[in-house]
């Protein structure tokens, strides 16, 4: 299959499916979609991530020098948000390999301390790659609780046939 345009796949789109990830290659189709649970952001993953990373910008670490910041408070960074959009992916060990790619990621809104995050997805392409595998690349929308867009990414997942 061939990547699609956008209107391509809203025209094509289903409802969301639980069971996609529990799916066979054969079985996933471009247009089909998923939506995950939940997943509340805490101060503490935001210092640990900033821990991990090195990454100790006072926008994410600092709650006096975020209260003055074009945002008012601390957030959590980009990296953080999108960490967890792949840890909400139901990634079934015995139909998926790895994740191969992440691309095109945007950060349209910052995701502050007690948002809960979760991912509607949609597959955009699937192709074969040998007699073993396949790919699929799926456009992710993280969403915060008041259904804003946070970030948009895509995600290519090596996918057993």
């Amino acid at each position: 299959m061939t990547r699609s345009t956008l209107a391509e796949r809203e025209a094509r789109a289903t409802a969301p499916g639980p069971d996609l990830f529990a799916r066979p290659f054969a079985e996933i189709s471009v247009g089909d979609r998923f939506a995950t649970g939940g997943r509340t952001v805490s101060e503490g993953d935001i210092l640990s991530f900033a821990a991990l990373t090195g990454d100790r910008h006072p926008q994410h670490t600092d709650p006096e020098w975020a209260a003055g910041s074009r945002f008012g408070e601390q957030i959590a960074h980009g990296l953080l948000v999108l960490s967890f959009a792949v840890g909400l992916l139901p990634l079934d060990p015995d139909r998926i390999v790895a994740l191969r790619r992440v691309g095109d990621a945007v950060f349209k809104q910052p995701v502050n301390i007690g948002d809960t995050v979760h991912v509607d997805g949609v597959v955009v392409d699937t192709r074969e790659v040998d007699a073993e595998q396949g790919l699929v690349e799926a456009c992710l929308r993280i969403l915060n609780d008041s259904g804003r867009l946070a970030v948009r990414a895509n995600v290519e997942l090596v996918w057993r046939t």
